[in-house]
Parts: C-alpha cells; sequence; structure tokens
C-alpha cells in the first residue's frame, strides 16, 4: 500500500538528519560540543604506517612441551620406584623415547607412562618399538596446541601493543601459525618489533654449587651483557607466569622493575628464599641471566625488584613485557612493509576521487533516463552514502582502500534497485495501468527480487568477513553494511518520495 503517516516520515527524515550528525565529525578537524565525537578511521593502505607479518616458532613450542614431557617421565618413574636405562628426546618424532631397566618392568613402566597426564584429552600416544616405550605427541594435539598459542599471542601482542600508545593497530591470524599486525602512522616499527621479539619468560632458578660446570640437572646460561656464563639448575622454583604487576622505577638512584607475585608466586618465593639463604639465586628472562643475587633473607610480601644496568626506557620496557605476559613461543619477523604518508594521502585522494567521479555519472544517468523520479533515486543514494559512512563512524571503523571500493560497488548496487523499480513501473504504466495502479504494481513486483537478490548478497559478505582477513574483511564489511542500507534507501526512503510527490501533485501521467 502507498502509504506512508506523518510518524513514519518522521522517521525516516530523524534516520537521515541522525545519520548526516554522525558523519559531520569526519569533516571536522576538533571536537564539537553538540556533535557526538565517533570517526572512521584510516587503514594502513590510506593513512601510511608498517606492515609486519609475524611467524610463530612452532619448532619451539613443540620443543618445550618435549622437555615437559620428559620431565614428567622421569618425575613419574621416579615417583613409582622404576628405574630406566635412559631417556631421550626425538623432536623430529615429537616423542620421548623410555628404555625400560629390564623386560620385568616392562609393564609397569607402561602403567606408568599411559597414566601420565595430558595437558588436553587425546594429546599423548604410548607405543613400544624395539624394547623401547614411545610417548609421542599426536598430530592433532600438535596443531591445536599451536593454534591455541596463536589465540594466546595475539592478546599479549595487542597488550604489548596498547601498552605503546600505538593508535588503531590491527591485529589479526593469517593461516595456521602467522599473525597480521597493521600499524597506521608508524612508519619506524623498530621499538614494536623489539618489543615482539623478546619472548618475556620469566624463570627463577636457584645457581648449581659449582656454577662455572654443568651436571646433571643443571644447564649453563649466558649473564647478560656477555659477562659470561653460569650453572642453573633446570628446575625452575618461581614462574614468571604468576607475576601480577612489574613497574620500572627509580631505587638508590637507579633505574630498577618492581615485581608483584599472585598467591602461588609469592608462596614459591616466600619458600624458595627461605630455605636458601645465602645462596645466590638466578632470574633468567628468555634463556639469559639478567641477575643474580644472593638471597639475604626470606622474602615473604609476595614482591620483588630486579636490579642491572638498565635505563629508563629499558626499564619501562621490561616492566611492560612482563606484565603483558610471555608468549608461548618466540615470534619471527618474516615480512615488514613500510607505507609513506605521502603515498597514503595519494591513495586517499585517488579513493575519493573515484568516489565523487562514480557518484555523479550515476546521478547523471539516474536523471537523464528517469528524469524526477530519477532524482528520487539520486537523493536516495546520496543518503545511502550518508549512512554507510554513519555506521561506520558509530563503530569507529577502519577504512581502507579495498573498502572504498566496496562502498562504490555498494552505489552501484543501490543503482541497480531504483532502475528495477523504475523499470517495473515503466512496464505497468505501457501496459495501460493508471498512475497510482502502476506505482502500487512496480513497487510491489520490484521489492521480492530486490530483498532476494540482496539477502543472497548479504550471506556471501558475511561469510566473507567471518572467513575472510585483512583487506577482505574490510571490503565485506562495507558492502554488508551498504547492503542493509541499500534496502532502507530504496524501499523506505525513495518510494516516501514518490509518494509524497504523487499525493501532492495527483499527475495524470508518471514522469517514468
Amino acid at each position: 500500500m502507498l502509504y506512508y503517516s506523518r510518524l513514519r516520515m518522521l522517521g525516516v527524515v530523524g534516520i537521515c538528519l541522525i545519520s548526516a550528525l554522525l558523519c559531520l565529525p569526519n569533516f571536522m578537524k576538533s571536537p564539537s560540543s553538540f556533535l557526538p565525537w565517533h570517526q572512521v578511521h584510516l587503514g594502513l593502505d590510506l593513512r601510511g604506517g608498517s606492515y609486519l607479518l609475524l611467524q610463530l616458532d612452532t619448532k619451539t613450542l613443540q620443543h618445550d612441551r618435549l622437555q615437559s614431557l620428559e620431565g614428567e617421565v622421569r618425575q613419574g618413574l621416579l615417583t613409582a620406584h622404576l628405574g630406566y636405562r635412559n631417556i631421550e628426546r626425538d623432536d623430529a618424532m615429537a616423542s620421548v623415547l623410555v628404555t625400560p631397566r629390564s623386560d620385568s618392568e616392562k609393564d609397569s613402566d607402561r602403567k606408568v607412562l599411559e597414566g601420565l597426564t595430558p595437558s588436553s584429552p587425546g594429546e599423548l600416544a604410548v607405543s613400544e618399538k624395539n624394547g623401547q616405550f614411545i610417548v609421542s605427541l599426536t598430530p592433532e594435539a600438535i596443531r591445536s596446541r599451536a593454534r591455541e598459542a596463536v589465540s594466546r599471542s595475539i592478546e599479549i601482542v595487542r597488550r604489548r601493543i596498547d601498552s605503546t600508545g600505538a593508535i588503531d593497530p590491527s591485529i589479526a591470524r593469517e593461516g595456521e601459525d602467522r599473525i597480521v599486525l597493521e600499524l597506521p602512522g608508524i612508519s619506524d616499527p623498530q621499538r614494536i618489533k623489539t618489543l615482539l621479539g623478546t619472548t618475556a619468560r620469566m624463570t627463577f632458578h636457584l645457581v648449581s654449587p659449582d656454577p662455572i660446570h654443568a651436571g646433571p640437572g643443571t644447564t649453563m646460561l649466558p649473564l647478560s651483557e656477555g659477562r659470561g656464563e653460569l650453572a642453573v639448575e633446570d628446575r625452575i622454583d618461581v614462574d614468571g607466569a604468576n607475576l601480577t604487576d612489574a613497574a620500572a622505577t627509580m631505587s638508590e638512584g637507579q633505574w630498577v622493575v618492581e615485581l608483584k607475585f599472585d598467591n602461588k608466586g609469592a608462596d614459591d618465593f616466600a619458600r624458595i628464599t627461605t630455605q636458601n639463604v645465602g645462596k645466590p639465586f638466578a632470574i633468567v628472562l628468555d634463556g639469559r641471566i639478567l641477575t643474580s643475587p644472593v638471597i639475604n633473607g626470606p622474602i615473604t610480601a609476595g614482591q620483588g625488584i630486579i636490579t642491572g644496568s638498565f635505563t629508563a626506557r629499558s626499564a619501562s620496557d621490561l616492566a611492560l613485557l612482563l606484565r603483558a605476559g610471555a608468549l608461548p613461543a618466540p615470534l619471527t619477523v618474516v615480512e615488514q612493509r613500510s607505507i609513506g604518508p605521502s603515498l597514503g594521502a595519494a591513495s586517499i585522494h585517488a579513493g575519493i576521487i573515484s568516489l565523487i567521479v562514480g557518484f555523479v555519472l550515476v546521478v547523471l544517468f539516474m536523471l537523464l533516463f528517469y528524469g524526477r523520479f530519477g532524482l528520487y533515486a539520486d537523493v536516495a543514494l546520496f543518503a545511502n552514502l550518508v549512512m554507510i559512512l554513519a555506521i561506520l563512524s558509530l563503530f569507529e571503523a577502519t577504512l581502507t582502500l579495498p573498502g572504498m571500493a566496496g562502498i562504490l560497488l555498494t552505489l552501484g548496487m543501490a543503482v541497480d534497485a531504483n532502475i528495477l523499480i523504475n523499470e517495473r513501473i515503466r512496464e505497468e504504466v505501457r501496459n495501460g495501468r493508471k498512475p497510482l495502479q502502476a506505482l502500487q504494481a512496480g513497487f510491489q513486483r520490484a521489492t521480492s527480487t530486490i530483498i532476494d537478490s540482496n539477502a543472497t548478497a548479504f550471506l556471501a559478505h558475511v561469510m566473507l568477513f567471518v572467513f575472510g582477513t585483512g583487506a577482505v574483511r574490510n571490503f565485506a564489511l562495507t558492502i554488508t553494511i551498504g547492503i542493509v542500507t541499500t534496502l532502507f534507501t530504496t524501499l523506505v526512503l525513495s518510494r516516501m518520495l514518490i509518494v509524497r510527490w504523487y499525493a501532492h501533485k495527483r499527475p495524470q501521467e508518471l514522469p517514468v
């Protein structure tokens, strides 16, 4: 039915006005007291900045789990009072090989190995070959562990980047073991690369009684700044995962990093410092000894400090890394690109020119072919563009060059819908229908076709947004929003304009 109540018309006009107000901040240099301050953020290709492709070291991830599994195997056999001839890791097979002490203990050994607690269901498989037991990580468990590690790494990278004050960073997974990082406005990401290249795994170990030679259960680790090596016990006495806070501060004229532990970390710290007064205690970060102070007395408050040759920046960066948490495995920069501000400005200029030219051509086409109805279609088209920008602004979305292409494509799709309506009305006029009947039949016959085609496109682009990455997601986002606004402006706004014109003029012939 071609009827619009006053309330319905006010609602449509109100939506258009609100959309216009939401768009205005994008064209203003400073916030206004009477406007909601939400702006569309420009992506890397428009604003300039740095692109980093990071790869997670899954081999280190697997090696660390095998090292942990080897310790669990040793501890399990010792707890069961069972000996063994040899236990060794095989990184290529993702396995721990156990040689039993005697054939009589094989059944007992198997029970212990099969009773090991996996970190996830189905992680471990136990088999026997050539007189050895093989405790293997299953392929699915390895893949699952890598996926979880990438997810954790994304969150840790996000916390580290946010702490640097970077504006509008984009962090997304790519493939099985890669992370895409886009930093608009940052042309030299050297500090970012340094922060991301540090795993920040902090552990606390007792120094071996013979600190110069490594024996069973100890490892030689380098001192920071190349000051030699110390033998430290492999056993982790306090884990940095139990840190709750870290802050850079001045103490006795030098920069230090203050640490605070959770309840478990505080208990472990109190126990180890109480039982080992007078012994050196190594603080290890990513396999390097930061400092090895002597324990002067029990520390039971759950706090400690790290001393060293820190500057204000290095102490601040270390505290930042510890607060953000340790990466599950090292990240390596496998690709880096920098886009200068001038290139970004050129992209913005080219994108705006393409939008203006495309919009003007469409406006002229509609006016030339459909007259007054073409003018109403042009008004709806302009409102469509405003609404797309308004929604992007409301959610402070990032707009990239593919996103601008998506907006231009959306305008083309909106024109198709208006052409379909006008051609349907023309067809009804040719069939001899009166103006009111032609309008009703034209809109009625076109509406179902427009909704069906846009619903199909909407679902397709939602899938692109869900499963795509980077530029594909931004392209899909703008088109998905554009489909919704197209349905509103085509089936509601343009229809309202035509209805109001017809109710006012009551023409004998339609100018279409």
